[in-house]
């Protein structure tokens, strides 16, 4: 018997079994993830879960969000599954069947399109999602396996190891911290950056200032002469390390590399504490040019095509909202 669950009825000793036996488990399915999402004022969280025979056998954790003021938060109304759907791998067609429904019969009243934003290999479970009418997009991401320091640091480029150690002689720091004087230094450097260059919506200060106080969270601070010049915030699920904001101040003197020093330091960590890997969180789409996975490329690890999921809850407005959005954005920028 397939049943669907809400998140009031997951049972939590369940959802941590399935989250050990899943091959496409992340952070961003694990109840500690779930838990942060409903301390957060500016998105609603929701989870919804499949059970056979009892057995829960599929999940989805992600939220609900939307951007500015009135008009834009109308046309930027989206749901958002980071990590991917949490499957077992014997999930049977009719339970991940059920689950994809209960997304689209729960989600498409309250926004424009769902977005499954993969972190796993899930070619066994594409066919039905698109025959239920989600769209695979190709989508990049870079995972660095990890063994030892040495081995770590002999992954990178020529350039980025002469980077890391010039950044080191000038007297550059990193260190982990919790304080909020060094988040909001980083966020300042970290919203600059997205207004002039990434040019996408920004969490605000609160997920950064309520983030770093989780048990799951570690967040490198770089600095140099006290003053915070970037840094880089990471969540793990004690296996994996995960960079979700990266920043760095790249006018902070000559020989000094803050995004290269941070990223490293993150790897360092990881492969100092037994992580199998780390992951980069996406590397663009395979087929247009994206600088930034071209830094990243530089710290070695595989280049994976996980690919993303979509599914246009209003398809009509979602063609529109996406030239409106655009509109909004020259505007702005």
């Amino acid at each position: 018997m397939i049943q669907i669950q809400h998140a009031a009825d997951i049972n939590r000793n369940a959802w941590l079994a399935l989250c050990s036996r899943s091959s496409v488990s992340s952070f961003f399915q694990t109840k500690a993830c779930y838990d942060f999402y409903s301390k957060l004022n500016f998105l609603t969280p929701f989870l919804y879960g499949v059970t056979e025979d009892d057995k829960l056998v599929g999940l989805a954790c992600g939220y609900l969000i939307a951007d500015g003021g009135v008009v834009k938060r109308y046309f930027s109304r989206r749901a958002i599954i980071p990590g991917g759907l949490l499957l077992a791998d014997d999930i049977g067609k009719d339970a991940l069947i059920s689950l994809l429904d209960a997304l689209k019969m729960n989600l498409s009243a309250k926004a424009i399109y769902l977005e499954i934003r993969n972190y796993g290999d899930y070619a066994p479970f594409r066919g039905v999602l698109q025959q239920q009418g989600f769209d695979y997009l190709p989508h990049l991401n870079i995972q660095v396996p990890l063994t030892s320091v040495n081995s770590a640091f002999d992954q990178l480029s020529n350039s980025k190891q002469r980077q890391v150690r010039q950044t080191e002689k000038s007297g550059v720091i990193c260190t982990l911290s919790v304080e909020q004087e060094d988040i909001l230094g980083f966020y300042q450097i970290l919203k600059r950056t997205y207004k002039q260059k990434v040019k996408k919506p920004l969490f605000p200060a609160e997920f950064f200032l309520k983030i770093v106080k989780q048990d799951f969270t570690r967040f490198f601070v770089i600095k140099k002469d006290k003053r915070v010049i970037g840094g880089i915030l990471c969540v793990t699920n004690g296996q994996v390390l995960y960079e979700w904001f990266i920043c760095g101040d790249e006018n902070s003197g000559k020989g000094i590399y803050p995004s290269v020093f941070a990223t490293w330091k993150a790897i360092e960590y990881a492969a100092n504490h037994g992580f199998a890997y780390f992951d980069f969180m996406g590397a663009g789409k395979p087929d247009e040019h994206y600088g930034v996975r071209d830094f990243k490329a530089q710290f070695g690890g595989r280049v994976l095509e996980q690919g993303r999921f979509l599914y246009l809850c209003k398809p009509r407005l979602y063609r529109f909202s996406k030239n409106i959005l655009r509109i909004i954005q020259k505007i702005k920028y």
